[in-house]
Formats: structure tokens, C-alpha cells, sequence
């Protein structure tokens, strides 16, 4: 008989994902990720699959041996496979490893003092462009003793990443039969997403080098000269003249040209929005697209952009551009032409949608694509979608005994109205649901303010819905994939109209027969949290409320944020104080006195409104966080123990804000046992 999912499903769950193509399509690599039963270690391994027609019943197989193997990437001649694994260091440093493209044993290439991020192939298959770690201020001491370390920029740390200091990413050039480097970019900011031009002499790539690299995290585009005439390198172009932001680049397929995601507006964040723009040299920017789509990107330095691929088009046809890109919480894969004048462009989709597209890569001609893919009752599986026949077929399933053995929990999709927008919700219900029961319902809020719930598998619903809660997934003003207007509603006005957003879902699903309205409880995650304990400081309708990671007083949350200024400043300083721009930096109210600036912050931080809050609280929070501070919670449940309010709190050791995908499984398994437990105690 079927079970219900669990908190442990983590601990069998296998993910999919970073897949490459041959460039002859006939075979895809990918990695495999999963739990080793009897260590509780994290595992990944590379997996090949055959792609050609008349090979549908070949199984993936094997292709790597490592137990930490990822960032798989075919050489352009077909010959290699090159790929990521840690080496034999104390410090287990990823370098690059490779492999004969048919099979055989690997061997490491690179032995970079600190690792490797990322690498792109040159179109001949001769070199490699790394993007690796490189401190000014890296000693070994002699002895095992502690050393102080100097801080001396704002963004000295990063939660992803740990201590950065005075480190930076840059760019190396890496002989692909000797594992020679050569350092080719250097200075005080990061390089990254290294983009090969067709004829290998030149590589545009994300840079974070303008002014404001300390209190902004925005990159521009910069084109490099590879092979000069002297020895020395030249210096990079600026390509992206006009554009506030850029996080991904991809040249034409006549060189003369860039295809880059970003933006251009005044506090736009281009992750969470950006558009498709044709850069130039000395040209302004032209962008392509509008917000109907938002491209799907990575994180520079973090994540590998997701390809973009522009190719040439056939006699009489124009060139045409193959993207992922989100709308409205579902991801498709997208093609546009690219046309001759200076107007935007209407994106195809070429998949359905519902669904949430993770992961992305295409042969030479950008005709056979490799998708990642998940929805809301499947974890991610490989696709591959032939574009030349319009023919999609599933690659892969290593989830699918152990989602047989289990209930998935059935989501509707839903909109409701409010007087500026109209509000996507997503509702789970139990697997066993019955209308004529009801239920105790449990709202869900995203991190953010501008992330956003996807038609995917999200662990925390299939467990509260397999418990028996009804699960409310709300998208309120700020998400993103609804557009740049409805993304930027929430700058400087968190604990206001989205609040009211999510209240109005709440009160929509309540008119329900089978809600229990008596029986409401509330949790989100980092934003979620803060909406969470802001939310049970307006309102005593919710029973129980779980916070994770929450940030509850942004006033100290702006002292000790790792993205304080980066983010905070356009989060947090439009309209808190009624229509300050949000291009003034928040700081330079400390000039109009200290308790200015303070009383705007604290008027919306959830700690002022902890003595109204009538509902147990349960903090859960990382103790390596340093986006949302452990000190968040800390402060949250001594002023709620004070004033004699039911709370708890659970630390998690070692674990940063983002813990709940990358964490130790026992830790991640141990926060979901507690929300539910929470849930289960109070509902």
C-alpha cells in the first residue's frame, strides 16, 4: 500500500540535473545526486544516456566513478568529457578532471591552489576558460595556530560561499593537454560566465568591476582579446554600456555581436527580472524582449548561467535565439527570431508549461535540447525535446519506484482577485482528500520577497499534505514571473500590500466547506519567515506558526546581512518612509539622525509587534547563516520569552541560509520532523 511522503525523503530522493549534450546529439551526460545509506553523505556521479532515434529502451548508465563528480561538459570536437571532482587536498579543492567521450579512466588536469567555480571549452578544444579563486591575502601560517583576518569591503563574506575577504574570481586559461594556466583577468571585483567567441580569440564574460562593486551586486559584460600581438593582455572592453545589470552572455554566430540577460531600470534586480538585449561594441544595448517571460538565469560566481544559444538561421529565415525562460510560476523552453529592426520580439514556446525547467543543454545545431524537468507530483527527470520533429520523450526515471510507492499530493492552480492584481495560488490537498471532511489548512510563503512557487516538487508540501494539511502556496505581489510591475510592488513595502495579498488567498480558500477555519497555521522560509512572524503581529487567526530563518527587525538585520546593502537598500528603502526613491542609498539617512532611520526600519520589523502576538511560534534558523543572522531568531524568541508568548527556537550547527537543499540530509530531514511536529502539537 502507498505511504505518505515523509520527512525523510531526502534521504531517498535522487536529483538531476547540469546536463551536457554532444555536439552531435547522440548522447547526453548529466549528474546524479543522492544519499549514501549508510554514511548520510551527500553523493554525485556522472550519467551518460544515448540520444540517437531507435535507442528509447537503453538505460542511463554510470559514467564516473567519484563520489563528488559534477559540472559535466563535452569538448566541442566531441573527444573529451570534462567535468568537476574534488582533489586529493586537505582542502578537497574542485579541479577539472577529464575523460575520452567513449569511456575510460579520468585523470585530474588542473591543480589551482583554490579549485575550480566553472569552465567553458574553446571552440577548437585546445584551451579552457576557468574562473577560479584567487586571494591577495592568502598565507599559511607555520603553525597550527589561529590567525586574525582583516576586513576591509562591505561584501567580505557571502553565505554560499563563506569568507571571501579580499578573494575574488577570476579567469584563467587552462592548456586542455598540459593543465598550464595562465591568469588573464585581476583586480578588486569578480570575473565569471566565461562565452568563447565562434573564432576562439576573444571571450566576453560577467564582471563586477564598476564603482559601486562594494554596495551593489551588479555586473556588467566585458569583451577580452585573448591572444595579442605582445604579450601582454590588453584590457577589457565594456560591452554593456546602458544596462544596469547583466548575469549571462552568449555571442551571435558571426562574432560581431553578444546576446546578453539584464537590465536596465532603476532598482531593478536582474535576477528576479531581467530581459534579452543584442550588445555591440560602441553600441547602446537593444533589448529583445519585454516582460512577458523572464529568462531563466544562474548566480555569478554561484551558478553557471543557463545557456543561451543564438543560432544562424537557414537561407531567407533570421537568426533565431533558444532560451528557458519563466512565466507565471511555470518554466517553457523558448525560441525567437531575431529581427532586423530595433522592436522587441514575441517568444515561441516550445514546451507546455507546468512544470519547472532546472536545467538546459543542446547539440551543435540547437536542435536536440536536454531538459531537466519537474512538476508538481514529480521530482526531476532528464527530457529531451527534438526540435526538427516536435517530439519530446522522458530520458530517465530514478525516482519513479519510489514515488509509486507513495502519495503524492494533487495541486490546484487558482487566481484571485485584489483591487491593483490578480494573485496565483496553488493549493495542495491531501492525497486521500475528501470534500466532505475538513482540514486544518497551513499557508506557505517563499523567500524572497522575489522568489515565487513553481508547478514543480516542493519537499515541506508534499510532507504537510501527506500529513492531512491542505497546503496554501501563494504568489503575492513581488514574485517574480509576473512581470517588472509586479515585482517591484513590494520594494519598500514589505508588511504591506503583500500581506494583504496573502490574507486575501487565505480568506478565499476559507469559504471552503472543508477548511477547518479554526484549525489555520503559517510558515515561510528567510522572507517567508519575516511574513510569518509579521503576520502573527496582525492577526490571531493562525493557530500555529513555524518560522524559518526569519529576518525580524531590519534595522540590525542591516548592520549584519552579508547582502545588507546590495539588497536591504532596495528592498527596504522606497516607501517605508512615503515615496523616498529608491536610488537614495538607505544609509545616507543616518545624516538626518540616527532615529530617523531606525524608526522607518523598526516600524516594519516584526520584533516591534511581538507583544500582540497571540499564536505559538516555532523558530528554526541555521547557525552559519549569514544572510538572515541566527541573531534574527535570537532576538525574536528572548523578546517573545519576555513577554511570556508560547515560543521555541532549533539551531541548526554549521548550516547557512541555504541549508534546506545543500545541507547535511539529517539537518534538513530534522527541520521538516520539527515543522510538522510543531503543526501536529498546535493543530
Amino acid at each position: 500500500m502507498a505511504k505518505p511522503i515523509g520527512p525523510d525523503l531526502f534521504r531517498h530522493l535522487t536529483g538531476v540535473a547540469d546536463p551536457t549534450v554532444m555536439p552531435d546529439g547522440s548522447r547526453c551526460a548529466y549528474v546524479l545526486s543522492w544519499i549514501d545509506a549508510e554514511t548520510s553523505d551527500g553523493r554525485s556521479r556522472i550519467y551518460q544516456v544515448k540520444l540517437l532515434d531507435g535507442d528509447d529502451a537503453q538505460e542511463p548508465r554510470p559514467f564516473t566513478r567519484g563520489n563528488s563528480d559534477t559540472h559535466p561538459r563535452y569538448s566541442p570536437n566531441g573527444a573529451l568529457l570534462a567535468f568537476l571532482r574534488a582533489d586529493d587536498s586537505p582542502e578537497t579543492k574542485r579541479q577539472i578532471w577529464l575523460m575520452p567521450a567513449d569511456g575510460g579512466e579520468a585523470s585530474q588536469l588542473t591543480t589551482l591552489p583554490s579549485g575550480v567555480r566553472e569552465f567553458a571549452w574553446s571552440p577548437d578544444s585546445s584551451r579552457l576558460a576557468v574562473v577560479a579563486d584567487v586571494d591577495a591575502d592568502e598565507t599559511v601560517s607555520s603553525d597550527d595556530e589561529p590567525r586574525a583576518r582583516d576586513v576591509r569591503r562591505i561584501r567580505y563574506r557571502h553565505d554560499a560561499i563563506g569568507w571571501r575577504g579580499d578573494a575574488h574570481f577570476h579567469l584563467f586559461l587552462v592548456d586542455a593537454r598540459t593543465g598550464d594556466a595562465t591568469q588573464i583577468t585581476d583586480g578588486d571585483w569578480d570575473d565569471a560566465a566565461p562565452a568563447w567567441s565562434p573564432d576562439g580569440r576573444r571571450i566576453a564574460f560577467i564582471s563586477g568591476r564598476s564603482g559601486s562593486r562594494d554596495v551593489t551586486a551588479a555586473n556588467e559584460v566585458y569583451v577580452l582579446e585573448i591572444d595579442p600581438a605582445d604579450d601582454a593582455l590588453p584590457e577589457p572592453d565594456l560591452w554593456s554600456h546602458g544596462l544596469t545589470d547583466a548575469a549571462a552572455v552568449a555571442w551571435s554566430p558571426d562574432g560581431n555581436r553578444l546576446l546578453a540577460a539584464g537590465g536596465e531600470g532603476e532598482g531593478l534586480m536582474v535576477l528576479w527580472q531581467p530581459y534579452l538585449y543584442i550588445l555591440a561594441e560602441n553600441e547602446p544595448p537593444r533589448r529583445l524582449t519585454d516582460d512577458a517571460i523572464r529568462p531563466c538565469l544562474g548566480y555569478p560566481g554561484i551558478f553557471p548561467p543557463f545557456e543561451l544559444r543564438w543560432t544562424r538561421g537557414k537561407a531567407g529565415d533570421n537568426d533565431r535565439i533558444v532560451l528557458l525562460a519563466d512565466a507565471s510560476g511555470e518554466t517553457r523552453l523558448y525560441a525567437l527570431d531575431v529581427p532586423d529592426n530595433q522592436e522587441t520580439t514575441q517568444p515561441v514556446p516550445l514546451t507546455d508549461g507546468g512544470e519547472l525547467l532546472s536545467g538546459i543543454a543542446m547539440d551543435s545545431s540547437a536542435e536536440r535540447v536536454a531538459l531537466v524537468a519537474s512538476s508538481p507530483t514529480a521530482p526531476s527527470d532528464l527530457h529531451l525535446v527534438n526540435l526538427a520533429e516536435s517530439h519530446r520523450r522522458r530520458l530517465t526515471a530514478h525516482n519513479d519506484a519510489w514515488v509509486a510507492d507513495h502519495r503524492t499530493a494533487p495541486m490546484e492552480k487558482f487566481t484571485i482577485e485584489t483591487a491593483d492584481y490578480d494573485v496565483e495560488c496553488r493549493l495542495y490537498h491531501p492525497p486521500d482528500f475528501d470534500p466532505g471532511v475538513k482540514y486544518p489548512l497551513v499557508l506557505e510563503i517563499h523567500g524572497g520577497p522575489n522568489g515565487a512557487f513553481y508547478d514543480s516538487f516542493v519537499p515541506w508540501h508534499q510532507v504537510l499534505a501527506g500529513a492531512g494539511y491542505l497546503t496554501l502556496a501563494v504568489n503575492p505581489r513581488g514574485s517574480s514571473t509576473y512581470g517588472e510591475e509586479f515585482v517591484n510592488a513590494v520594494l519598500g513595502d514589505w508588511g504591506g500590500d503583500d500581506y494583504r495579498d496573502l490574507m486575501a488567498a487565505v480568506d478565499a480558500v476559507c469559504q471552503r466547506d472543508y477548511v477547518d477555519t479554526d484549525r489555520l497555521g503559517i510558515h515561510g522560509y528567510s522572507y517567508g519567515g519575516y511574513m510569518t512572524t509579521w503576520a502573527i503581529g496582525h492577526t490571531d487567526r493562525f493557530r500555529a506558526a513555524v518560522a524559518g530563518a526569519p529576518c525580524i527587525d531590519l534595522w540590525s538585520m542591516y548592520g549584519t546581512s552579508d547582502i545588507a546593502t546590495s539588497f536591504g537598500e532596495t528592498q527596504w528603502a522606497n516607501r517605508l518612509a512615503g515615496g523616498m526613491s529608491i536610488s537614495r542609498p538607505l544609509v545616507n539617512e543616518l545624516a538626518e539622525g540616527v532615529d530617523s532611520m531606525a524608526y522607518r526600519l523598526l516600524q516594519r520589523s516584526p520584533i516591534t509587534f511581538a507583544p500582540r502576538v497571540e499564536t505559538p511560534v516555532l523558530l528554526l534558523h541555521g547557525e552559519a547563516d549569514a544572510r538572515c543572522p541566527i541573531g534574527q531568531s535570537e532576538q525574536y524568541f528572548q523578546v517573545m520569552k519576555r513577554l511570556g508568548k508560547e515560543v521555541e527556537m532549533v539551531r541548526f550547527p554549521g548550516c547557512s541560509h541555504g541549508f534546506l537543499r545543500t545541507g547535511h540530509v539529517a539537518l534538513r530531514q530534522a527541520y521538516l520532523e520539527r515543522m510538522l511536529a510543531w503543526f501536529n502539537r498546535w493543530l
